[in-house]
C-alpha cells in the first residue's frame, strides 16, 4: 500500500447558469478549465486539478433576448434557477450578459452562494486598465444603455461607443444562436461591425460574439467571458489544498 499522504484540495465548487444560450455555458466551461490550467502552471496533475464544475442550462432564459416584453417570465426562470445553482456551489455565475440586468433582484434573494456578476467583473477590469473610452457590444437590451442593460453604471467609469446600427448586431447574435457559430457567414459580418467602431478596445458584452470573434482586426478584443472565467477560477483555488488524508494502515501493521 502507498503510504504516501495525499493532499485533499477543498477547493470551491463553480456554478454556471446556462442556456441564453446553451453554447454559452460550454464556452464559459471550457475557459475555466483552461484559466485553472494556466494558473496551476507546472503544478497541474490533469484531471485531479479541474476545478469542481456544476453547470445548469435552462431553455426558458433564452427569452432574454427582449428582456422588455418578457421579464415576468424571464424573471421567474432566473429566480428558480438561480436558488437551484447556489444550492449545489458556492461561487456561480450566468453565462449571459443580459441576463445579468438582474443582478441587484439575485442579491436580494440572500442566496448561500456567492453570485458573480458579468458588470462586477467588468468594473473591475476597468478600474485596473486605466481605460477611458471603450467600445461596447453585445445585445440590444446591453448596448442601448437604458433602463434594461446590465452594464448602464460603467458610463460613469469610462467613455463607452456602442454601435451606429444595433438592429445589425442584434441581428448577428440571434444568427449565432439560430445557425450555430460555425457557420461561414457569421465571422464577416461581425468583422464588419467591428471595423466601423472608432474604439481600439472593444468589450464583447454578449456570449455568442466570442464564438466568432475569431476575426483579422487591429483591434483589440476583451471577452467578458474570459474575465468572469479568471474570477471564478481564483474562488475556486483560494481554499486549495487545506486538508491532508493520510492512507489507512493495514491490519497486520505492526
Amino acid at each position: 500500500m502507498d503510504r504516501t499522504a495525499r493532499v485533499a484540495p477543498c477547493r470551491a465548487t463553480i456554478g454556471i447558469v446556462a442556456g441564453s444560450g446553451p453554447e454559452a455555458g460550454i464556452d464559459l466551461w471550457a475557459k475555466i478549465l483552461r484559466r485553472n490550467a494556466a494558473v496551476l502552471g507546472p503544478a497541474f496533475r490533469g484531471d485531479l486539478d479541474a476545478p469542481r464544475v456544476v453547470v445548469l442550462s435552462e431553455p426558458q432564459l433564452g427569452l432574454s433576448m427582449d428582456l422588455a416584453a418578457n421579464e415576468g417570465p424571464v424573471w421567474d426562470a432566473m429566480q428558480s434557477t438561480a436558488t437551484r445553482i447556489a444550492g449545489q456551489s458556492d461561487a456561480w455565475a450566468i453565462a449571459c450578459n443580459t441576463l445579468n440586468w438582474f443582478a441587484p433582484r439575485i442579491a436580494s434573494l440572500g442566496l448561500p452562494a456567492e453570485f458573480v456578476s458579468f458588470p462586477g467583473v467588468v468594473a473591475d477590469w476597468i478600474a485596473s486598465s486605466g481605460l477611458r473610452r471603450i467600445g461596447l457590444l453585445g445585445a440590444a437590451p446591453v448596448t442601448e444603455m437604458g433602463a434594461w442593460s446590465a452594464y448602464r453604471d460603467l458610463a460613469g467609469l469610462v467613455e463607452i461607443e456602442t454601435p451606429a446600427d444595433r438592429a445589425v448586431l442584434q441581428d448577428l447574435i440571434h444568427d449565432v444562436k439560430r445557425l450555430g457559430s460555425a457557420d461561414p457567414d457569421l465571422r464577416p459580418r461581425f468583422a464588419r461591425i467591428v471595423e466601423a467602431m472608432q474604439a481600439e478596445t472593444l468589450l464583447l458584452a454578449c456570449t455568442e460574439l466570442p464564438l466568432i470573434a475569431d476575426v483579422s482586426t487591429s483591434k483589440t478584443l476583451v471577452d467578458v467571458t474570459d474575465l468572469v472565467a479568471d474570477a471564478l477560477v481564483a474562488r475556486s483555488l483560494a481554499g486549495r489544498d487545506c486538508a491532508v488524508i493520510k492512507p489507512a494502515q493495514q491490519e497486520n501493521d505492526v
